[in-house]
């Protein structure tokens, strides 16, 4: 359509989509957000929403008031949206009225919405690359947290993009090019909206005026990015895309950390899924899961980026051990600490909704109730530990806000403005008038007319309220002659007259003026109230900091008294030695009585573990226990485990599971093959390795050649601590050529019913890979395992005979008609909805009945 032939309002559509661009516009039209073409089509067909049309432009819109029902919708699905709003009151306003973009929202900037989880961070990241290295820029605008950190390598931007999970990414036109197959293999992993952005919004120039003009005249070195320009131009880009684009209100941002990769353990996304350490939909529990008993939503925020990111420094990890150690110690601490956790709201998220504007009367009154509850654990006992001392010693008196706080709202307002009284008594003498005309107005009126009924005489008159004509005295005919002459006729009917005295006129004006009044003064109270709180925006972001530690440690104490966990002992030496160790998850899913535990002991004659044993005896879960163990040490936990001697590790590398990548056309063998290169190109003396069965993606010859490859490596080039678990058993031999490697198995109780899993690991070799056991075990029918048992006789015996296999076997008769009970119950087990736990009980209840039969 020519712009020539465009009405006013859609000239203004057109003006907003050119300023929102790849947005989505919700064009504000009364009491609706209407979207326009292409715009309409994207909502309804997202949405399911009708499409309909109009001087043939294709329209789709929602109801104002719900509204975020549909935008958390869109924004799930990676959309952003431009919210356009009437800028002028129709009702005051002659000809069309103004329009404009006010906001955006993305699914990285979300402030206010169902999609943020008071468990987990809404990050938005920026990425930036220079001559000197990469780095990212992160923020939660929902909790303030603004942090950067540079890197040299991409596997670690990778690793550390894939534990934030960020809603967003800001990236530039160049970075888009130059590493596309790294966003490829990154949108792999998870969701997110990728936002490529001119070279020029990533220039150094740029991203420092926008840092220092935040931070208020701060210098870089003043910020500690003097010279990091990668730093720099990550955070930098971040703020000012947020600012100048999104016309977000990032007041509330008021610090920002330099985040050193060297500092934590290196958990990459592969461990991360290996491990079950973050929830996810295809696993019962994750570490996360079992170790998570906070009562705050910042405690649970903390908690999670504690287990994701652990210590290295040996000193800050025995502060954790000390702190949760006091808790321990404490039964009734950790009770009275949880009364006041659990009044606790959040603070970080609640003081954000404040200073940008976007919070409710509600919001206040939480916030108030919170603090009301810092300062009764504020008044716990002094603790001793450092950590803990520290903490406490944040919890600043909050006083002063409460009684602001106090003074100013009601004790329960409505959840919005101007929705009902929010404002206390008192507060401002001009809105209590106001309030009492507008809610005591039938009061009012009632008492007015009694005193007009006794001072006129006519016990029949009314004063009444029409739209048409506003209030009135109503008088019959016959008693007109009484109204005073000071009366002004209003409207005369059949039977009465209708008079308005200068009383009730005046009163009419207070009344139909009251409202209005009453919203720009309780918008004016309102901001007031805002500015006020946003004053206090360090010091309540500093107890919230506080407040999530006192909440992680207590929770890891809580844990450790619930289900026997022991403290950790931290060495300078090379060791790692655990003592009855139990795998956390798995433990938790079971009776802890039927968990079997193990000891793990490294030492220079044996840092590489060769694992052999049968399939399903519990090789995998043993060597996951043991990085999950370090995992939670080096996080600050307690362990399951009697004991646990350690030097802290920089990394755990793991190499589980099979899978295919189908999307880039790699086979289950490439994926595993991928993996293993990566931890023998950057594993190091300080490493945990586990590897489970390398070399079966292949032939069976390839996979032994290539696993014993791997291994000899390790022990030659890289001195790091590996549990390798392996069914070649060909691989124990390593043990008389290296004096760094050391074969253990997996205890297996064999009788002529079959075999028994022990689950207990001991030194020495498998003297055997009991598959057809296992096979027999899995229900595979009698005629296959006895043609295996045949194939593998003459297999073992193929360096005698020329020919390896034996001739077919005549066909065997049908199975006894008593075993077909248990046949047909394997048969019909749904193995997809079951997990290995349960498959394992589930055979050994079939191991037991077959001895029977």
């Amino acid at each position: 359509m020519s712009t020539k032939t465009l009405t006013p309002m859609m000239e203004q559509w057109h003006a907003c989509k050119a300023t929102a661009q790849d947005a989505l516009v919700f064009f504000r039209l009364g009491d609706f957000y209407e979207a326009f073409y292409e715009d309409a089509q994207s909502m309804a067909s997202e949405l399911g929403l009708t499409l309909t049309s109009r001087q043939n432009i294709p329209m789709c819109g929602v109801p104002v008031q719900v509204a975020d029902q549909y935008l958390d919708k869109l924004l799930a699905k990676g959309y952003k949206i431009a919210i356009a709003e009437q800028l002028d009151n129709p009702a005051e306003t002659k000809g069309i009225v103004r329009r404009e973009i006010v906001r955006f929202l993305s699914p990285g900037s979300v402030i206010q919405s169902r999609l943020l989880s008071d468990q987990s961070n809404n990050f938005f990241v920026s990425i930036a690359k220079t001559s000197q290295g990469l780095a990212l820029g992160i923020i939660d605008i929902s909790t303030a947290e603004f942090r950067v950190l540079e890197t040299a390598h991409l596997r670690e931007l990778l690793s550390e993009i894939c534990r934030l999970r960020p809603a967003e990414i800001l990236i530039s036109e160049r970075f888009a090019k130059e590493e596309a197959p790294f966003l490829q293999e990154l949108s792999q992993e998870f969701s997110f909206l990728l936002n490529e952005q001119e070279e020029r919004s990533f220039s150094l120039p740029l991203c420092s005026s926008a840092l220092e003009e935040h931070f208020s005249g701060s210098s870089l070195k003043k910020l500690g990015l003097d010279g990091s320009y990668a730093e720099t131009i990550a955070a930098g880009s971040l703020l000012h895309y947020l600012k100048d684009t999104l016309y977000m209100d990032l007041s509330h941002i008021q610090t920002i950390e330099k985040d050193p990769f060297t500092a934590f353990m290196t958990i990459d996304k592969t461990c991360l899924k290996n491990l079950n350490i973050l929830p996810t939909k295809d696993v019962q529990f994750s570490l996360v899961d079992i170790l998570d008993d906070t009562l705050t939503p910042m405690g649970a925020r903390m908690l999670r980026h504690w287990i994701k990111r652990p210590l290295i420094d040996p000193l800050q990890i025995q502060e954790r051990f000390g702190a949760v150690d006091e808790w321990r110690q404490k039964p009734e601490g950790l009770q009275e600490a949880e009364s006041s956790l659990k009044e606790i709201r959040d603070l970080e998220r609640l003081l954000m909704r404040i200073t940008s504007g976007s919070s409710s009367p509600k919001d206040f009154i939480a916030l108030k109730r919170s603090l009301v509850a810092v300062q009764k654990l504020r008044s716990m006992k002094p603790f001793q530990t450092k950590l803990l001392s520290h903490c406490f010693l944040k919890l600043e008196d909050t006083s002063e806000i409460v009684q602001i706080l106090e003074e100013t709202f009601v004790d329960d307002p409505p959840f919005r403005l101007h929705d009902g009284p929010c404002f206390r008594e008192g507060h401002s003498a001009s809105l209590d008038e106001l309030y009492a005309i507008s809610f005591r107005s039938k009061e009012w009126i009632a008492k007015y007319q009694e005193s007009l009924r006794e001072e006129l005489q006519i016990k029949t008159l009314k004063v009444g309220f029409t739209k048409a004509f506003g209030y009135y005295i109503d008088v019959s005919k016959s008693q007109a002659a009484k109204v005073p002459p000071s009366f002004h006729r209003r409207q005369t009917l059949t039977n009465s007259e209708r008079f308005l005295s200068e009383e009730l006129k005046e009163f009419e004006y207070k009344i139909l003026s009251a409202e209005d009044r009453i919203k720009a003064i309780e918008k004016s109270l309102f901001l007031e109230a805002k500015k006020t709180i946003g004053a206090y925006a360090r010091l309540i972001l500093s107890l919230a900091k506080a407040i999530a530690t006192i909440d992680v440690l207590r929770s890891f104490a809580k844990t450790a008294l619930s289900h026997d966990y022991k403290r950790p002992t931290l060495t300078r030496e090379d060791a790692l030695e655990i003592r009855s160790g139990r795998h956390p998850i798995i433990e938790r899913s079971l009776d802890f009585s039927a968990f079997i535990p193990n000891d793990t002991t490294f030492s220079k004659d044996a840092r590489l573990h060769l694992i052999t044993g049968p399939n399903m005896a519990g090789k995998s879960t043993y060597i996951r226990q043991c990085a999950l163990l370090l995992i939670m040490a080096q996080a600050g936990s307690f362990v399951p485990a009697e004991r646990l001697f350690f030097r802290p590790i920089d990394q755990v590398f793991s190499r589980i599971g099979a899978s295919d990548n189908i999307a880039h056309g790699e086979s289950t063998f490439m994926v595993e093959m991928k993996e293993t290169a990566e931890i023998l190109r950057y594993a190091t003396a300080d490493s945990l390795v586990i590897l489970d069965e390398i070399g079966r993606g292949t032939s069976t010859y390839d996979g032994i050649s290539i696993a014993w490859s791997v291994a000899e490596f390790l022990l030659k080039n890289v001195p790091a601590k590996t549990l390798f678990a392996t069914h070649y058993h060909e691989l124990t031999q390593l043990e008389k050529e290296f004096p760094g490697a050391k074969n253990f198995q997996v205890s297996v109780q064999e009788d002529a019913y079959g075999i028994v899993f022990l689950h207990k690991i001991t030194e020495g070799k498998a003297p055997k890979s009991y598959a057809i056991h296992v096979a027999k075990l899995a229900g595979m029918p009698q005629t296959c395992l006895e043609r295996a048992s045949e194939i593998l006789l003459s297999l073992e015996d193929s360096e005698k005979k020329p020919n390896p296999l034996p001739k077919t076997s005549k066909p065997s008769p049908p199975p006894p008609t008593k075993n077909l009970a248990w046949i047909e119950e394997i048969a019909t087990m749904n193995l997809n909805a079951m997990t290995p736990i349960e498959v394992q009980q589930k055979l050994h209840h079939l191991q037991k009945t077959l001895r029977l039969l």
